[in-house]
């Protein structure tokens, strides 16, 4: 006889390139409602500011879809969309939905042609539009460019030695010699920007933007090297031009080294990406003054690294506050001889079938998902 009154609360954020989080949590329901038919659950969708932060926005606050026109990381023309709250005067905005890597086909990644320019158009709008508050969700960018883009669409100049206005490309971040601000949007300077992010890698060096991250938006080994020098160069006009630099900031080399751009030029503040999601949706309310049974949270992919992460830290740390066990969920499992409750887990489940390709696992995502969490949970009930 199945036990009723069980209450689960789900916090996951999307399996890349499978399921969005609002389909993940579509599933783990299912699966959970196949042996607790009468469960109450709970759920908010966990962003890391990256793809499908709008989205987990728009699930958590009122808010209407502003469209406007801006242009791809290759500069071609593009209808897109942010989020505003009129009555708050804050804009919402995803750098991947301008300047993110799924706008390109494969042989078009290449970080030297590529630019944030969109974002900065959207950013522009959304100050135009008489945004006090702008947030940016970072992650998913095709680009490597410093944030030279963003800060070439609200007004900033970046000069070569002959004084001629470059393109702001990750290709010219080596060419800069100055810096013009005689054309920067006025609005700027009464809005505060915040940047959405939980990766916490510098600008520069072996951990910075360039290293850690270029190949995976199509750069050479010899690429690398080149948009690396280029963020030193970037890094050592900022320093002579307005006498500070952000490089060595924790986060700066987030999305290419937007974050970098967005705190030199913008003057935003870093905020968490999983802390921002549970304060704008209040999830702790969630636990306040009432009894939850499982809190399961996951993603795409889990190793060491993501444990240490901030989304299962953040979420692990709910659990262990509210006295609520945690376990996750992940497409994949990369992580030999580790325990799962060092980290605060009850346990970790990979949906991943190792006799089927990945590819199966990705397009069967769903099924195993909602299988997984069902078996999990009728030997958890019956192990009880």
């Amino acid at each position: 006889m199945y036990l009723v009154g069980m209450r689960f609360v789900l916090i996951p954020d999307k399996f890349k390139g499978s399921l969005s989080a609002e389909e993940v949590i579509n599933s783990l329901s299912t699966g959970i409602r196949g042996v607790y038919p009468d469960a109450e659950i709970a759920s908010v969708i966990a962003s890391d500011g990256g793809d499908g932060f709008l989205k987990a926005v728009a699930r958590a606050i009122p808010v209407e879809e502003i469209s406007v026109a801006s242009v791809d990381p290759l500069g071609r023309a593009l209808q897109s969309q942010y989020l505003w709250a009129k009555k708050e005067q804050t804009a919402y905005i995803e750098l991947a939905e301008c300047s993110g890597l799924v706008l390109l086909d494969p042989t078009e990644r290449d970080p030297t042609r590529t630019s944030t320019l969109g974002t900065g158009l959207q950013i522009r709008h959304a100050l135009e539009n008489g945004a006090k508050r702008i947030y940016v969700g970072l992650g998913g960018s095709a680009t490597n460019d410093g944030g030279l883009g963003i800060a070439h669409g609200l007004g900033f100049r970046f000069k070569d030695d002959s004084d001629a206005v470059l393109d702001p490309t990750g290709g010219n971040l080596g060419k800069i010699r100055s810096v013009e601000m005689g054309g920067v949007i006025e609005a700027l300077q009464q809005a505060e920007v915040i940047a959405i992010n939980d990766v916490q890698n510098p600008l520069l060096g072996p951990q910075g933007a360039a290293a850690v991250y270029a190949s995976q938006k199509g750069s050479s080994l010899e690429q690398i090297g080149f948009l690396e020098a280029g963020l030193k160069n970037l890094d050592q006009v900022v320093l002579e031009s307005f006498g500070k630099s952000a490089a060595d900031l924790p986060g700066a080399g987030a999305a290419g080294g937007a974050a970098f751009g967005l705190h030199t030029f913008l003057n935003a503040r870093f905020v968490k990406g999983v802390e921002f999601m549970l304060q704008l949706t209040q999830a702790e309310a969630l636990f306040e003054g009432r009894k939850t049974d499982l809190l399961i949270t996951g993603e795409g992919a889990i190793d060491v690294q993501t444990l240490h992460g901030k989304l299962i830290q953040g979420v692990s740390g709910l659990g262990k506050k509210y006295g609520v066990p945690v376990m996750a969920v992940c497409g994949k499992l990369d992580m030999e001889g580790e325990d799962a409750g060092k980290f605060g887990l009850e346990v970790i489940l990979e949906i991943r079938d190792p006799s089927k390709s990945i590819q199966y696992s990705m397009e069967n995502a769903a099924t195993l998902l909602q299988q997984c969490i069902s078996t999990y949970l009728k030997n958890r009930k019956t192990n009880r």
